[in-house]
């Protein structure tokens, strides 16, 4: 007997449910059974970070006094909000998030101001900038506008651009420093697209604003386009098309100072150089038992040459790193270091770097996605073979897990997963920290097993500490941008494009200034962490790990506070000392 189409039905719901209620109590993965707590600050967290949103949104042009009028109000208001509350009645999680959420609002605070002083020492050089973003400014409001009028704004533009340049080049107007200039530059064609888009707005739309301001706006577009080639040539003194050369904006000492204050590093820039070098001299001794083992004695730069040559050939990179992938996902597995989540062991994923991008990440950048970097058929003879050097499989060995798993990518997975509202407070000195740290460790635990293998590792290493010395001593005005390719050249082992590539990234401005210096120190910060908790037995490897990564991308004096209970006060200020001259 054929059954019923409803029997039928019934029983395929009966199924789908069974089947559902099975799937419902078999956890995702190892972490699923974790319970977040939750926190009375993260909705107001939440809500400042959309109001921050809405407001970058709303005010594009850098240059506007409204934008940084406004920002400055809601800093306030918040900050205002925050010292209302009862600091006495949070929890150890909650207090960690008043003490993140109020030093980031100083933070962002004392941005503006910097951005203000950075402003004034171009404003002889630029009068011209207010006018444009203003007319942003009231695009933005939708403020009904006179065609005529801005015609006449426009024309008048123009002339000040002209004029401008000549009062430069006849000496009434002071020539700013070359790193101001320099500086200028960039900011000339953030007011040019700024300008673009506001005429864009109106320009067909409105065919009275077209009569009386195309010619206008295009001799305002071709004043400025001779005046950036201007400052390029005479205040920067490069060619306009020189995309190589390295200048940089040093910040000073002071800055420094803050800055480190800021990411909760109670060091100033002298000690953390004192702290680089000793670290880089560590690197040497290991270099030179490495280069012994391959035969060549104490000379090491030989040693990191021989590595070097055993590139593999074009088309073989991807399957090599894939193979390095996989092997540094089972070996933290198999070691029980740190909870691998199924869905993050399968989502990572491979991409090609371009050769452009190639010209400031000569070697590889991670995350949920790793970027190769290996020559492309476009480029020179002698580039393709500087980056088969450069990106060797011991040099790719030991980056390969700093950029994946357990590194960059497994972090990312999990921020993503725990306190997303902390992503507000991110810091590079725990985003590469953490990943320079697994560094560390697989060395401390005999991960790099071959000389050659530890030529790679040392290599990495010695470049993270070249890293903190030059960044550091370039802020200061202690090294210029060329000393620091020589560094990483003639001590570390770098192909000089690789090297200049690597210099022109971190003084670009794409990075904040303490940046570089925050793989080593975030490294060495949770380094001591891991020793004064897993290595008293408080914790285990894996449990260590795990919490770090639940506590999201925040400075690591704050992980410590809470994964030791630290009692904290409102006005906190950093003062672990986590790295001893004297070991």
């Amino acid at each position: 007997m054929k059954p019923s189409k409803s029997v039928f039905a019934f029983f395929v719901l009966t199924l789908h449910l069974l089947t559902v209620n099975v799937f419902l109590q078999r956890p995702v993965d190892d972490l699923a059974t974790h319970n977040e707590p939750s926190s009375r600050l993260r909705g107001v967290i939440e809500k400042f970070s959309q109001d921050v949103g809405a407001f970058n949104r709303l005010y594009t042009a850098q240059t506007s006094s409204n934008r940084a009028e406004r920002f400055r109000q809601l800093y306030a208001e918040y900050a205002a909000s925050l010292a209302g509350m009862n600091f006495d009645s949070l929890n150890n999680d909650e207090q960690v998030d008043y003490v993140l959420f109020a030093n980031h609002l100083r933070r962002e605070t004392r941005e503006l101001d910097r951005e203000k002083v950075q402003f004034e020492e171009m404003a002889a050089i630029l009068p011209f900038a207010r006018t444009i973003s203003d007319l942003e400014d009231q695009r933005r409001r939708l403020e009904t506008i006179d065609p005529g009028k801005t015609a006449a704004l426009l024309d008048s533009l123009a002339r000040q651009i002209t004029d401008t340049q000549k009062g430069v080049e006849g000496g009434k107007i002071v020539k700013p420093k070359r790193t101001v200039a320099n500086r200028a530059v960039r900011t000339i064609a953030s007011l040019r697209a700024t300008l673009r888009g506001w005429y864009n707005f109106h320009n067909l739309y409105d065919p009275t604003f077209s009569w009386w301001n195309k010619k206008p706006y295009e001799a305002v577009e071709d004043a400025m386009q001779k005046y950036s080639t201007f400052v390029v040539q005479k205040l920067v003194g490069i060619s306009p098309d020189d995309k190589t050369t390295i200048i940089g904006d040093p910040i000073g000492r002071e800055a420094l100072i803050e800055e480190l204050q800021f990411e909760m590093i109670p060091y100033t820039p002298e000690e953390l150089v004192q702290i680089a070098n000793k670290e880089f001299e560590w690197c040497i001794a290991e270099f030179k038992k490495a280069s012994r083992e391959m035969g060549f004695g104490d000379d090491y730069m030989k040693a990191i040459e021989a590595v070097k040559l055993k590139y593999v050939e074009p088309g073989k990179q991807p399957a090599l790193i894939r193979d390095f992938a996989l092997e540094a996902i089972d070996y933290v597995e198999k070691n029980d270091l740190v909870t691998v989540p199924k869905l993050a062991r399968e989502s990572w994923r491979m991409e090609m770097m371009t050769p452009e991008r190639q010209l400031v990440a000569p070697f590889f950048l991670g995350g949920e996605t790793i970027l190769v970097s290996y020559p492309t058929s476009t480029m020179t003879h002698e580039q393709k073979l500087m980056s088969m050097r450069g990106n060797n499989p011991h040099f790719a060995r030991a980056v390969t897990h700093h950029e994946l798993i357990p590194g960059h990518h497994l972090q990312q997975f999990m921020t993503r997963r725990y306190r997303p509202y902390r992503e507000l407070f991110r810091t590079p000195f725990w985003g590469e920290g953490w990943a320079l740290y697994w560094e560390f460790l697989l060395w401390d635990r005999g991960f790099s097993k071959t000389p050659e293998d530890k030529i790679g590792a040392l290599f990495w290493r010695s470049h993270r500490a070249a890293r903190i010395i030059f960044s550091l001593n370039f802020h200061l005005e202690k090294m210029t941008p060329l000393e620091a390719v020589d560094l990483l050249v003639n001590k570390v082992g770098h192909e000089r494009e690789n090297a200049l590539a690597e210099v022109r990234r971190s003084f670009s401005g794409e990075y904040g200034p303490l940046y570089q210096i925050a793989y080593m120190i975030g490294g060495l910060q949770i380094y001591a962490l891991h020793r004064d908790l897993v290595g008293s037995k408080k914790m285990t490897d894996r449990n260590f790990h795990d919490a770090i990564l639940k506590e999201g991308a925040i400075p690591i004096e704050m992980v410590r506070a809470v994964m030791t209970k630290q009692k904290l006060t409102r006005d906190h200020k950093p003062d672990w000392r986590f790295y001893s001259m004297n070991k």
